[in-house]
């Protein structure tokens, strides 16, 4: 199935929720934010909750005054702003509304010296999205998704949902007065499980995987009054939160673009949105340079449908039934693939996949070398980037990005038997023993 067939299953169920949209309030600020346009014709539409275009059923983003933005943002005036991702409202969609914010953004940098020296690369930087509230990258969307939702009257927060963006959405409803309903597809990892079912809100888990779980929500699209999903109706505006890992790497980085990042696929959303991000630093003129950034995608080989299109120079990706420890990433039939296809060649880049074994290890070399434990999508970027250097891909000189995007803690399972090396008794004797043992 293509992209554009799999908009057109999509926007069925568009077409049937038209008459139960929320009553848009009359006068909206949304800043610098526009219009909607069509990825595919171009065709513009109002700011309004809608995902695809009525013309030929392309994916909508949000556009922006470019001319505007840059004649009234500056670097200086972003540095004033919050250590969150509203720091860069003047990029997002920010209506004159309450924002939604419980503080998503503003993530460490860090370099990361003793990766890089094993790995054989002489800059390392890994971009640890652990910090966040509910400790994954998801909250950036989810905070622009829901101030969205709430301009537009809906009163309920709903997604689909592989596990962190089910915690986001719960935390950030709860933390602002709104239900939520998030669904997700059964056999998940209990860490996320719990981490979304914390908060209070309705949490079901749907027979199948993923894809199932998605279809069922565009389906519930068309039938329930007030209901925002995140990464349906509300998706143009959600997906821009993604942007600001790009603006944040780059502003911590001096102003500067890296050469290489290495991104986690899923949806591929975040692949593009970061490319996105870094074009409209340049274009607004607070990035001197065009970005010479080499964006890589990583997948883990059990669900790998962009990395193998990428593999067999296809345009565009088949779907895949997923079979992989990484269940964050394990989206088979991801609604971006073709513009992530499209974003890693444009730069240069590649997307690559890893055997399943690999995931572990991947998480284990981060933990061992730089104390970050990460969940299982940061072992498939950090595995990917040491055969992107074995294969050449990316080189010992680049200056690389890594973007760790949750922690381990809600993927525990993927270590397998896990536990202490020795069980002794309390005396000196046995500890030596113990060491000796280890030695």
């Amino acid at each position: 199935m293509t992209h554009q067939e799999n908009s057109a299953l999509i926007d069925r169920a568009l077409s049937r929720r038209t008459a139960s949209v929320p009553e848009i309030p009359e006068v909206l600020d949304w800043g610098n934010a526009r219009a909607l346009a069509c990825k595919e014709c171009g065709n513009e539409t109002p700011l309004q909750p809608q995902h695809v275009c009525e013309f030929c059923f392309g994916p909508l983003e949000v556009v922006y005054d470019y001319e505007r933005i840059a004649a009234t943002t500056s670097r200086e005036r972003i540095a004033l702003g919050a250590p969150t991702i509203w720091r860069y409202a003047d990029l997002l969609p920010a209506p004159n509304v309450e924002w939604v914010d419980i503080g998503a953004g503003w993530s460490r940098l860090i370099d990361a010296p003793r990766l890089a020296a094993e790995l054989g690369l002489k800059k390392l930087w890994l971009k640890f999205e652990g910090t966040n509230p509910t400790h994954s990258f998801k909250d950036r969307v989810v905070t622009v998704a829901l101030t969205a939702a709430r301009a537009f009257g809906f009163k309920v927060a709903a997604c689909a949902s592989t596990g962190n963006l089910a915690g986001a959405v719960a935390a950030h409803a709860a933390a602002s007065g709104m239900e939520s309903v998030v669904f997700i597809p059964e056999g998940l990892e209990t860490g996320k499980v719990a981490a979304a079912a914390v908060y209070g809100g309705r949490l079901i888990a749907v027979e199948g995987s993923y894809d199932d779980v998605n279809r069922l929500c565009a389906e519930l699209c068309g039938v329930k009054d007030d209901w925002a999903f995140v990464n349906v109706n509300v998706r143009p505006y959600y997906s821009e939160g993604s942007k600001t890992l790009g603006y944040e790497i780059v502003e911590q980085l001096g102003w500067r673009s890296p050469d290489a990042v290495i991104i986690p696929v899923a949806s591929g959303s975040l692949l593009t949105k970061v490319k996105k991000g870094l074009g409209e630093l340049h274009q607004v003129g607070l990035l001197d340079e065009a970005p010479h950034t080499a964006i890589h995608g990583a997948q883990a080989d059990g669900c790998s449908p962009v990395a193998r299109a990428f593999e067999e120079g296809a345009e565009d990706f088949r779907p895949v039934k997923p079979d992989t420890i990484a269940k964050s990433l394990a989206i088979g039939n991801p609604a971006d693939g073709y513009y992530a296809l499209r974003d890693v060649r444009a730069t240069g880049g590649t997307v690559t996949r890893i055997p399943e074994e690999s995931v572990a290890e991947g998480m284990k070399l981060l933990a061992r070398t730089e104390g970050i434990f990460t969940e299982t999508a940061g072992g498939v970027t950090i595995a990917t980037l040491e055969k992107l250097i074995r294969e050449g891909s990316v080189t010992p000189d680049q200056e690389t990005v890594a973007l760790i995007t949750g922690v381990g803690l809600k993927t525990i399972e993927a270590l397998g038997d896990i536990g202490p090396s020795h069980v002794i008794g309390a005396n000196v004797e046995a500890v030596d023993r113990a060491l000796e043992e280890t030695e």
